[in-house]
């Protein structure tokens, strides 16, 4: 990385610096802009769609924060390349033209942020246009009208597109516009969620709220307030709802939690923040400067992320590193670019009070500290200084690379993210972090949770404990084959345990099988850049307190009642227990299970590139060659785990050995269950 990239120097405090963050990000598209301004070309990966719409994404997707700058009366002479670029791509002579839309295209989605620079910043953007070269760009935005969309958010794009085009005072379709915006309010569940398409898709994530939904719902109100009130007001009503739900993905250091798909766009993931500053709306009981702080605070952790970006200050595809295994097929190099959202409160006035507010922390003291998510399927925790949450029920619905680890992993955290898988050999290229993973040949292979049915949250029937702590967990089924059914139950960590949180499983097989059931997969390296070594038990736990221990160990399998694994690294603590009862196996006729520390494949763990995981491994026989024992077996596993903040390396070992050597407990309603 270039010593004189601006964007790591940047302390992101206030309006001004903001404005340096997108000069400084925008500056460096100069170099692979074409001759006349229509296309960025920013790298030779390929996408599903041609490379025409791939180049047209470098292009386009910057203009979120370009218009933005401009419309808030900063200045950039560098914008001048898109008014070009607006007069080649749209023109059919052009060596540079981008050709016409056509169904369920790409173009589609880039139109958005077009109409959005239309809209915003149309003085510099679309004035400086001779006549026939604002014709051509009027038809080829309009060219989106009439043609086949996905039923997902895309939707929104179109509505972006006529919104644009009715800024200028362009024909536009009022018909499309309504009919889109009316098909889009039936994909809303409530509490601010709306789901990413119509009944039957379960996926509610980052195209929820930042990425897509919330984001453009919170910008039309504002630009559409006066031709379409009431619905711009149901818009700013679902924003508040959503913004106290949204404030549990993200933690104190500003890290949000990587759940769903593309997630290269980075810190985008923070763009709600912004837009609701944009539009002007006051969540009850949360300051402007704490959405301020939500905001800043976030992009400020991708400032200590050099992997994020190439050497000359341009995004990589990936998440904390380089890193298309994790990718979609549709991202492009230019697709990172989304995250340029973010850059929307550059639009408001430097009085306002978004910028005017003293930046404050993360609000821990003020939200609880567990949050059940009901239409999610999640249940949030900041509890012991982790935030992460458990999920149950969400799956994409169409085949997403990844998509059971982006969706069906039991838990995702700000600290440890996730791991896919690279390969389809062994279980260090499955890479099955986060889950109960199963194998039916001797774990060659290894299948994973990918869709569920029955998921619901539960509430305990009465608070445990003694306390007024009011217990909760999600419950679903997962039947991997025909005859192999995995009752799950996820126990979110209890304030007398806080670095613990809790999976039972209940598991009824008709073939023998391996399991895996693994917990946050953790930095697998040492601060002198060799592999963690196998500690033995004493050299471990007997570090002083405040050291910070570098190593694995797995229990004894000759001396331990119990499996269990721990490993400490400078990504934190994380380790795992078997908790199932020594009587239930003997009942159940089932091996005691083991404890392992496996090294993953390089570059399967999103945020560390090298990785490894704890995992507790079973083997289970067909309950038909169990006579005389329960046709199912209840497994208990609890899963530890404390991160580094920002900035640290490693939690010393005093912060959370005696946590280590507590027993979460299982709740009262839950082993009523197990009983039954």
């Amino acid at each position: 990385m270039s010593v004189d990239f601006d964007f790591f120097k940047n302390p992101l405090k206030t309006r001004e610096d903001l404005q340096r963050a997108a000069i400084s990000l925008l500056d460096p598209l100069a170099l692979y802009t074409s001759p006349k301004g229509a296309r960025v070309h920013l790298g030779y990966t390929a996408t599903h769609y041609d490379e025409i719409a791939a180049q047209l994404e470098g292009f386009t997707r910057p203009l979120w924060g370009l218009a933005s700058l401009l419309a808030g009366g900063g200045e950039y002479p560098g914008h001048e390349r898109w008014v070009r670029g607006f007069d080649a791509g749209t023109d059919p002579a052009s060596d540079e033209f981008w050709g016409y839309t056509r169904g369920k295209d790409q173009r589609m989605v880039e139109m958005s942020p077009i109409g959005f620079a239309l809209a915003m910043a149309p003085e510099q953007l679309y004035q400086p246009l001779s006549q026939q070269a604002k014709a051509n760009l009027i038809k080829w935005l309009g060219a989106i009208n009439g043609k086949d969309m996905p039923d997902t958010n895309w939707l929104w794009f179109r509505v972006f597109a006529n919104l644009g085009l009715s800024k200028i005072g362009a024909p536009f379709s009022q018909e499309q516009l309504k009919a889109d915006l009316d098909h889009l309010d039936t994909f809303y569940l409530g509490d601010g969620w709306s789901r990413d398409g119509p009944p039957g898709v379960n996926q509610l994530d980052y195209y929820s709220g930042s990425f897509a939904i919330q984001y453009a719902q919170l910008v039309y109100s504002k630009l559409a307030k006066d031709e379409d009130p009431k619905r711009c007001e149901e818009y700013r009503e679902r924003a508040r709802k959503f913004a106290i739900t949204f404030v549990h993905w993200f933690d104190e250091d500003g890290r949000s939690i990587p759940f769903g798909r593309s997630l290269t766009y980075r810190f985008a993931m923070a763009s709600f923040w912004g837009a609701l500053a944009f539009a002007d709306v006051e969540v009850p009981g949360m300051s402007w400067g704490v959405v301020k702080g939500m905001l800043l605070r976030h992009i400020r952790y991708w400032t200590t992320q050099p992997g994020s970006f190439t050497r000359d200050g341009t995004f990589t595809i990936g998440y904390t590193y380089p890193n298309m295994n994790m990718t979609e097929a549709y991202n492009s190099p230019g697709s990172p670019y989304w995250a340029f959202k973010s850059f929307i409160p550059l639009a408001l006035p430097s009085s306002h009070p978004f910028w005017t507010a003293d930046e404050e922390l993360f609000p821990l003291a003020s939200i609880p500290h567990t949050f059940p998510a009901k239409h999610p399927g999640h249940i949030h925790t900041h509890l012991g200084g982790h935030t992460f949450l458990l999920s149950s029920g969400q799956s994409c619905h169409y085949p997403l690379r990844a998509g059971a680890e982006k969706y069906g992993k039991l838990c995702y955290s700000t600290a440890f993210g996730y791991a896919v898988p690279v390969g389809t050999l062994w279980i260090d290229q499955h890479a099955p972090d986060c889950a109960i993973a199963l194998s039916e040949d001797g774990g060659v292979v290894w299948k994973v949770r990918r869709e569920c049915d029955d998921a619901r949250l539960e509430f305990a029937s009465v608070a445990t404990g003694g306390s007024s702590y009011a217990g909760c967990w999600l419950r679903a089924v997962w039947r991997p084959w025909k005859d192999v059914e995995v009752e799950t139950i996820l126990v979110p960590p209890h304030p007398d345990t806080p670095l613990w949180h809790l999976r039972i499983h209940r598991l009824k097989t008709g073939r023998e099988l391996l399991s895996s059931d693994a917990g946050f997969s953790n930095y697998g390296q040492r601060k002198d850049g060799r592999a963690l070594d196998l500690l033995k038990e004493d050299a471990f736990l007997s570090t002083p307190g405040s050291e910070l221990v570098d190593g694995k160990i797995v229990s004894p399998s000759s001396t331990s009642e119990t499996a269990w694994a721990l490993v400490s690294s400078e990504g934190g603590v994380v380790g795992i227990r078997d908790f199932t009862s020594p009587e239930h196996s003997v009942e159940t006729g089932q091996e005691k299970r083991t404890s392992q520390v496996i090294a993953l494949e390089a570059n399967t763990n999103i945020v560390f590139a090298r990785s490894v995981m704890p995992t507790i491994m079973g083997h289970h026989l067909p309950h038909a060659m169990q006579p005389n024992t329960q046709d199912s077996e209840w497994l208990v596993t609890g899963i530890f785990a404390i991160p580094s903040r920002v900035g640290e390396k490693g939690v010393a070992k005093a912060k959370w050995i005696e946590e280590w050597k507590k027993v979460p407990k299982i709740p009262e309603d839950v082993l009523k269950l197990m009983a039954a």
